[in-house]
């Protein structure tokens, strides 16, 4: 009987841990560049003597939708959204970190930024000279109009990779990171539409939906608790007499 109630059991608490994930999920609807992150559950096996029949599930909390958002005009310079597949690069303090959300700002040192870490080109942290006029190029080369000069001069490139989905991983800052822990290499087929942000890839409809039918899932999931404990009082009962 407990093998029953084993299912119920951690039935629930998979439905529970599921409406986590896409409770965040909405949470960062409008989120630039956001990743929503996909709800997978294994089944698991209970460990010792006697429990060959009990399994329970655990949930894996390491997939991502790489589905792309919906890139916006926005005609600032420093925007720039990836076209396709692909991600920025900025420094995460402990290596690389990978995003798709382009909203760079500069510092009063001239560092480029993207909340408040430094946005990586092929040679390290980009670092621009003041100027009038800034844009970002298909393949993220990044030129300046210094003030008192005519043409525009490309100074850095944005490092841009395009790795396999499965071979990333989200950090505890919500950003990208490689499995393996290695730096990845820059792909030169990205592109990227300068003055241009992507929004989120969340899309609120299909979260809305699966929390119904994570909804329906408990009920589900309570109603055979429930029947397991009126089988057991049963055969209590039927002891007893």
């Amino acid at each position: 009987m407990d093998a029953l109630i084993y299912a119920a059991m951690s039935g629930a608490n998979r439905v529970l841990q599921a409406q986590q994930v896409h409770a965040n999920n909405l949470a960062n609807l409008q989120t630039n560049g956001f990743r929503a992150d996909m709800e997978v559950s294994t089944d698991q096996r209970v460990p010792g003597f006697g429990y060959d029949a009990r399994h329970m599930t655990e949930l894996q909390a390491n997939a991502v939708s790489m589905r792309a958002g919906t890139a916006v005009e926005t005609g600032r310079a420093l925007d720039a959204a990836i076209s396709g597949e692909g991600f920025f690069t900025v420094d995460n303090g402990q290596g690389e970190a990978y995003t798709r959300d382009g909203a760079f700002v500069m510092d009063d040192n001239g560092a480029l930024t993207l909340n408040g870490r430094a946005v990586l080109g092929d040679g390290g942290p980009i670092t621009l000279p003041p100027a009038s006029r800034m844009a970002i190029a298909a393949d993220g080369t990044i030129s300046v109009q210094a003030q008192g000069q005519a043409q525009m001069q490309p100074v850095d490139k944005l490092k841009l990779v395009k790795p396999a989905a499965n071979d990333l991983i989200k950090n505890e800052a919500g950003l990208l990171v490689s499995r393996s822990g290695n730096a990845l290499p820059a792909d030169e087929t990205v592109k990227v539409n300068g003055a241009h942000l992507e929004g989120s890839n969340v899309s609120a409809v299909e979260e809305m939906v699966s929390t119904m039918n994570l909804s329906r899932d408990f009920e589900f999931q309570m109603k055979i608790f429930k029947a397991a404990d009126d089988m057991a009082a049963t055969g209590n009962r039927l002891l007893r007499d």
